[in-house]
């Protein structure tokens, strides 16, 4: 479904990301872990068309995406959770969710959508009349998930869902993704909780300084000595 051959991207002269190749198969959830500076929300952002690379090629359902608009790649049909949510803290449950389904095609398919994410998250159903703002941490954090699916997206990227929580509330925030993998829905997860991430993951990837520096199922990053004493702690 997604491929990424030989990507480098920089901030000015800066290069933070340096020949990255991955992919995201249908159906399939990845995960990209790293400590702080690694380059995984660049990469992220490359994807979504929010930074252009400056090498390689990035291929959607077999279309080459790389150099297309930010709105035109959502409507192909991959969607963004920034790190935080980003959501409108003053507008509504129900309006943050319309804010989703922006495109044509989302539009169309508003009600049943909006089913859908009600079906799967009972709780926002019950808050659609209330304030984004005032949610707490976990509800917010499943708000801006729903926004996400509103777009009626085929890959949802996902970019630190747990930064900033408490390990409760992070907790559930891993189920709201287990949910919606749960549905069909193809994950790239960029995520700095290894341990948790990998019990989702079907392939992960490990970047340090914008290199990619291993990658394998579950198994092989719980095998790695290396990957077992710096991100998973045994």
């Amino acid at each position: 479904m997604l491929e990424i051959e030989g990507i480098s991207a920089a901030y000015g002269e800066f290069r933070v990301l340096h020949e990255i190749s991955l992919g995201v198969r249908s159906g399939e959830t990845a995960i990209a872990v790293g400590p702080n500076g690694a380059g995984k929300t660049t990469l992220l952002k490359v994807i979504s068309g929010l930074l252009r690379p400056s090498l390689g090629k990035i291929y959607f359902d077999g279309q080459r995406i790389d150099d297309q608009e930010t709105h035109e790649i959502v409507k192909l049909g991959i969607s963004l959770v920034p790190e935080g949510g980003r959501l409108f803290p003053y507008l509504t449950v129900l309006d943050n969710l319309k804010i989703g389904a922006f495109s044509k095609k989302a539009r169309e398919e508003f009600r049943k959508a909006l089913d859908e994410i009600f079906g799967l998250f009972p709780i926002l159903k019950d808050r659609k009349k209330q304030l984004a703002g005032s949610l707490s941490g976990g509800e917010r954090q499943m708000l801006a998930i729903a926004r996400s699916l509103m777009s009626r997206p085929k890959l949802v990227m996902l970019d630190e869902p747990s930064s900033g929580l408490a390990p409760k509330i992070m907790a559930r925030v891993f189920e709201f993704v287990r949910r919606i993998k749960s549905q069909g829905y193809s994950i790239l997860m960029v995520e700095q909780n290894a341990r948790k991430a990998l019990e989702l993951a079907d392939h992960a990837y490990l970047l340090e300084s914008g290199r990619l520096q291993f990658h394998g199922g579950a198994e092989d990053f719980v095998k790695n000595p290396y990957i077992k004493k710096a991100y998973l702690g045994i």
